[in-house]
């Protein structure tokens, strides 16, 4: 029953946190005269919106009603303004609160494949990288490695991107602009916990942040969700200088959510000379590309 509790809980989190970011003339009702005690929809309004009634969703949103049909939360999600990821997000946490099945994510794993490895060393001197699940670092190219300076100065199990961004005194001013930045990071990882909120990976990476960063609590209290397939970033490299690249982001099979991120710029431009210079040696081959020296047993252990 406390397992159920739990799961209700974080449905109910997040349609509160949801509900505080949509304004009454968002949906077109009026502000109302006065001070209004909370941020966005009131729970009366929301559940007007969602043609639900007051009692049953405040019941949703404490937690103590967790089988909510999928009509009911197709309508919370249209109230809510929800689209992409955070209208699967909803979908996602009233699957578990009911307790229907669903597909979770198989266990991360820490343990990068050989063909991988290669894959990094061949897209040379383009930087290159593998993540988990929760953007631990498993393994990089040189320039992949250069490209964020002062991560691999960490313990292996420390080398988070997310950590690096609020932790790093490098990470805090590598990117810019920074603010946009870790919003992105935090609201990708939000969408990439997918169902499952009690994963041990992710509970110490929270957990850990929230006590040492009041900017990530904040993002993550917001409970926004948007996974990254790609894009562009702006950087301010130490040795570089400003570059602005764009990167691809590649889903693994069959490894519980590894990805592979690869950096380019376009060529002959001021961007793909700064990125170049991450990789001086491009002429000749360079090492193999590394992974933490865990144990597949220890990886697996890490994770839950």
């Amino acid at each position: 029953m406390a397992a159920a509790d739990t799961r209700g809980t974080e449905l109910g989190r997040y349609l509160k946190a949801r509900r505080a970011q949509v304004r009454p003339e968002d949906v077109g009702l009026p502000a109302g005269a006065g001070l209004r005690r909370t941020p966005g929809l009131r729970r009366e309004e929301l559940a007007a919106l969602a043609g639900v009634s007051v009692d049953y969703y405040i019941r949703l949103e404490r937690g103590r009603e967790t089988n909510p049909s999928p009509a009911v939360v197709d309508a919370l999600g249209r109230a809510l303004r929800l689209r992409g990821d955070g209208y699967e997000r909803l979908h996602e946490l009233a699957e578990l609160a009911s307790g229907r099945p669903s597909e979770l994510p198989a266990c991360s794993n820490h343990t990068v494949r050989d063909s991988v490895l290669r894959m990094l060393e061949s897209v040379r001197p383009l930087p290159a990288y593998v993540v988990s699940r929760y953007n631990r670092v498993l393994a990089a190219n040189p320039p992949g490695r250069r490209l964020m300076p002062g991560l691999w100065d960490w313990p292996e199990d420390q080398r988070n991107l997310t950590r690096y961004l609020f932790l790093h005194p490098v990470g805090r001013t590598l990117y810019e602009p920074w603010e946009e930045t870790v919003a992105s990071s935090v609201a990708h990882l939000r969408a990439v916990a997918g169902a499952d909120p009690d994963d041990p990976e992710l509970t110490t990476l929270v957990g850990e942040l929230m006590l040492k960063s009041a900017k990530f609590a904040q993002l993550w209290e917001r409970y926004d969700v948007c996974e990254r397939g790609g894009g562009q970033k702006c950087f301010r490299h130490p040795k570089a200088g400003p570059m602005t690249l764009t990167y691809e982001v590649m889903r693994l099979a069959r490894t519980g959510g590894q990805r592979m991120v690869v950096y380019q710029a376009a060529p002959g431009t001021p961007d793909e000379t700064a990125m170049l210079s991450l990789d001086p040696t491009t002429t000749h081959p360079g090492p193999t590309p590394t992974q933490p020296s865990a144990t597949p047993s220890r990886a697996h252990a890490s994770t839950g």
